[in-house]
């Protein structure tokens, strides 16, 4: 009994002391949430756009200008050559009509091993001198493959058979072009300087090289 008396007087006595004790001691309070940055907080070191003219009411006229692509003032006058030298580069470049440099070109297939195969199909049907049938063949392979020098020689050849002289003559020069010394390229030669002798007179077929 004693003890417990003992005891709830110690608790009266240090209650006072505790509550003065939390009274002085001021509250700490959490710090309010930070809102997330934002990337307009930095826009004194973006650059400025500058407004469209005569934006419609309603629309931000904060949107940028689109880039000028017209030439510069006197550009012609200045540069009278740049018209031909476009017009070089295009030919260089062996563009068609409507394929101009900074247009919409054409889209060309590329498959070489579909080329092969023609060519294939090409030297057949010339060995049973269906020339016509070869050179559809010939043609349709430098369609998939345009600088395939076996066609363009092979194609000469069927166009000389048939006694198309102007392009068998193109065919070869093209060829020689492709392979200056090509393993066709005397043959090609042959063929050039046999075309040239035969120019002033009307030529019939004239016998070719029969492709190996």
């Amino acid at each position: 009994m004693l003890r417990i008396l003992a005891f709830l007087i110690l608790a009266l006595l240090t209650a006072p002391l505790s509550f003065a004790q939390q009274g002085s001691t001021p509250a700490r309070t959490p710090p309010p949430n930070q809102p997330p940055p934002r990337s307009d907080q930095r826009s004194d070191q973006l650059p400025a756009l500058k407004p469209r003219p005569n934006a419609p009411e309603g629309e931000s006229s904060s949107k940028e200008v689109p880039p000028d692509l017209a030439p510069p003032q006197n550009d012609a006058k200045d540069h009278p050559e740049s018209g031909s030298a476009l017009q070089e580069a295009e030919d260089e470049a062996g563009l068609h009509v409507g394929d101009e440099i900074g247009g919409v070109q054409e889209f060309k297939v590329w498959n070489p091993h579909k080329a092969e195969k023609d060519v294939e199909v090409g030297d057949y049907y010339f060995k049973r001198k269906n020339y016509r049938a070869a050179l559809s063949r010939y043609q349709e392979a430098l369609y998939y493959k345009y600088d395939d020098a076996v066609a363009t020689f092979r194609l000469g050849v069927c166009q000389e058979k048939l006694g198309d002289s102007g392009e068998a003559r193109k065919a070869y020069e093209a060829y020689l072009k492709i392979l200056p010394h090509g393993p066709f390229a005397a043959e090609a030669q042959q063929a050039l300087g046999r075309l040239k002798s035969e120019a002033p007179e009307t030529a019939g077929p004239a016998k070719g090289t029969v492709p190996q």
